[in-house]
């Protein structure tokens, strides 16, 4: 019993690592995502066309 210690306190870090890891995971799928033109464009397909028409809009008139 008396060598339960070490042992508890290397189960809690492991255990801490594993949360830690999983965290960094989540956060790396997260940023991947946010930053992701094409998700983007996938999740506000209307704000993209009408962005899309205005823009060939202004650049057509110009000529």
């Amino acid at each position: 019993m008396e060598n339960d210690g070490p042992q508890l306190i290397r189960d809690e870090i492991a255990r801490a690592r594993d949360q830690i890891a999983t965290s960094a995971e989540a956060l790396r799928r997260h940023m991947a995502s946010s930053t992701d033109w094409r998700e983007w464009v996938r999740r506000r397909p209307g704000l993209f066309l009408a962005g899309a028409f205005a823009l060939g809009f202004l650049i057509g008139s110009r000529r």
